[in-house]
């Protein structure tokens, strides 16, 4: 099954940090218009209707040469122009959404419903406002900066900067959260693929939590390696001190039994023993490979020429031209080798108890793409994802010769630690398919599954 898409954890976070201070932002601007605008628009409204009651007032408790004056003092020092209110005058009112709603009813409500508010009177821009003083029709002009709408594009602006601003403090707060778990994800990995070194945490982290998360890690990944290193030495250990004792059954069986054919079956025997000995030792080998470009073709003609005298097994080559992969040449002919024995012993076909084994190479993208097939019974699909198991064996079908239950195994591991991929499939006209995927040299890891591969291999068996 292909992984579901999803989105990551730094994604996730700066999201759900994005919502909350967006949110923040409109609640606080709804509580500055609550608390602020609608006010601030009152009150403006309010010292506009006192500034035209005062001037009301003035002018009609003033006689003529006082009033001169009054209507002189307004326009000189506080920019209030007070002119006599003509029918010929043409006046435009200001345009919807040019005023805020609050402070054209507080206009209203304080100066009557005969009130005009206009934005020019005979081409002249400005706030104009249109009362009455008994029988006599004035005009008020104001500064149009006294009556401005709020709020505008300078709300919009700083609006505008603290969501930039903020969804730029979710990042980087987001990245800062999940920096150590990306970190211990990479340890991780690296624990997997059997690089301990690689995979050591900072235990200094100022937070205490990350700090306690890391010092146990590293404390596993050693636990990890040190397994590791007395497994391969135990296996090692153990194989080396076999050696001995089978070297002097051999001779001894050569020089004590008569019998020719009771000493082929101890011979076999023993050899049998030796080979099991080396398959121990190989699974026990280090995980760390040296990888370089290697012809593809000549490991697999190496392999088959140090098999091609054998009368139980045949094998079908198609496979391009200069194709190199990224490995360790060793480890490479080593696993070829091993497939190729594996299909030797288990892929023979019934009818005529040959084996008859199909190597194909072929460049796809950024891998070589390896595939090894055999003619024979196959296995059951229960039995299949446990073939790369270490000491498991196949059903009766696949286990006519014994042996450690190591090569494949040890395919798989080697495989890995070349950067690839294994896996086994079962053909639709019979056989077991072994593919492997390996890197180009100078590439990059796409970073595509085991599940995946084992998908594309049952594709191409049907």
């Amino acid at each position: 099954m292909r992984p579901r898409v999803g989105l990551s954890l730094f994604w996730r976070t700066f999201f759900l940090l994005s919502l909350l201070l967006i949110g923040s932002i409109v609640a606080w601007l709804q509580t500055f218009r609550a608390l602020e605008f609608e006010p601030r628009a009152v009150q403006t409204a309010q010292q506009i209707a006192s500034l035209v009651n005062l001037s009301r007032a003035a002018l009609v408790y003033s006689d003529a040469i006082a009033r001169v004056s009054l209507i002189k003092t307004l326009a000189e020092q506080e920019g209030v122009r007070i002119l006599p209110r003509e029918p010929k005058d043409k006046f435009l009112t200001f345009a919807p959404g040019a005023l805020d709603d609050e402070i054209v009813d507080e206009l209203v409500s304080r100066l009557g419903s005969g009130t005009v508010l206009a934005a020019s009177v005979n081409g002249e821009q400005g706030l104009w406002i249109g009362f009455k003083i008994e029988a006599d029709s004035y005009w008020l002009l104001l500064d149009r900066a006294r009556f401005i709408k709020v709020g505008g594009k300078t709300w919009l602006i700083w609006l505008v900067t603290a969501a930039a601003l903020s969804l730029t403090g979710a990042a980087l707060i987001a990245r800062l959260i999940n920096r150590p778990l990306k970190q211990l994800s990479f340890a991780a990995s690296r624990v997997r693929d059997g690089d301990f070194d690689a995979s050591r945490l900072d235990e200094k982290a100022v937070t205490s939590e990350i700090r306690e998360v890391n010092i146990g890690f590293n404390r596993m990944a050693q636990q990890l390696a040190k397994i590791e290193q007395d497994r391969a030495v135990m296996l090692a250990g153990i194989s080396h001190d076999l050696r001995t004792p089978l070297a002097r059954l051999r001779l001894e069986t050569e020089m004590s039994v008569a019998d020719q054919d009771a000493r082929d079956h101890m011979a076999a025997d023993i050899d049998q023993l030796d080979a099991i000995i080396d398959k121990f030792l190989d699974y026990a080998r280090p995980d760390h490979a040296e990888l370089k470009p290697v012809l593809l073709n000549d490991v697999i003609e190496a392999c088959i020429y140090a098999v091609q005298d054998r009368g139980d097994m045949r094998i079908n080559l198609d496979i391009g031209k200069n194709l190199y992969v990224l490995a360790d040449e060793v480890e490479l002919a080593r696993v070829v080798s091993n497939l190729i024995e594996n299909a030797r012993r288990y892929g023979k076909t019934p009818e005529t108890g040959i084996a008859v084994v199909d190597i194909a190479a072929k460049s796809r993208n950024e891998w070589v793409l390896l595939k090894v097939r055999d003619h024979g019974m196959g296995v059951s699909p229960e039995a299949l994802p446990n073939l790369i198991k270490p000491f498991f064996r196949g059903d009766a079908a696949r286990t006519a010769a014994t042996g450690a239950g190591l090569g494949l195994a040890i395919v798989d591991k080697t495989v890995q630690r070349m950067g690839g991929i294994f896996a086994l499939a079962n053909t639709t006209s019979g056989g077991l398919a072994a593919h492997i995927k390996l890197q180009k040299p100078k590439t990059t890891m796409p970073g595509e599954s085991a599940a995946e591969l084992r998908a594309e291999a049952l594709n191409s068996a049907h």
